[in-house]
């Protein structure tokens, strides 16, 4: 599984790419802007996108969907809990399989209902749940420092220490990390209780 990370835009945000290298089948990852970039990319690898995927509805994360979507003809998954347009829906626990690579959803509410990460081939595709060095913000419509502190504790925080971090946005000392290394030095990742945690999330 190769990824393509492609940073976009004025806030800093990571679309991705992720191809089969077995078959050349692709999906794509929160295309928002600069999707010329994007269109390069399929047609330099000559890949056959077969999904659009969101980890969650927030505009700087799907503001290429509808683009993508017409270009590619590929159809666009989302959370069951996306009030956004989208022709398939998943949940906790579900794989998105394309050519002989699959990545499982984890559910991760806290920076908005429908937060997913995926995760596969030791990497983990983060979205807003969690940065490189920090998570995302739980006061927009939707957020939930609760939720949040569940997401981060009950479900990533168990997961392999070397599977290897790509979030949705470059806000961090490096472009990627590990879940191990977020466990060290991550402030957000230190144990805590959850009212702790609600607390320091203001």
């Amino acid at each position: 599984m190769k990824v393509h990370q492609i940073q976009v835009g004025n806030m800093q945000n990571f679309s991705y790419i992720i191809e089969d290298e077995d078959t050349g089948d692709a999906i794509i990852i929160d295309p928002s802007w600069d999707l010329v970039e994007l269109e390069m990319i399929i047609k330099r690898n000559n890949l056959k996108v077969k999904y659009i995927v969101n980890t969650h509805h927030h505009f700087d994360h799907t503001l290429g969907n509808e683009a993508m979507a017409k270009s590619t003809k590929s159809p666009i998954i989302q959370h069951e809990f996306s009030e956004l347009p989208h022709d398939i829906s998943v949940k906790d626990g579900d794989f998105i399989e394309f050519g002989n690579s699959k990545l499982k959803v984890l559910h991760t509410p806290g920076h908005s209902k429908d937060s997913i990460c995926l995760i596969g081939d030791g990497k983990i595709f983060s979205g807003d749940t969690l940065f490189v060095g920090n998570c995302g913000r739980i006061d927009l419509p939707g957020g939930s420092a609760q939720d949040l502190y569940h997401s981060l504790f009950d479900v990533l925080y168990s997961l392999d220490d070397n599977l290897v971090l790509y979030s949705g946005h470059n806000y961090g000392p490096s472009e990627v990390s590990t879940i191990g290394q977020e466990k060290v030095t991550n402030h957000v990742m230190q144990k805590r209780t959850e009212q702790q945690f609600i607390d320091m999330m203001g």
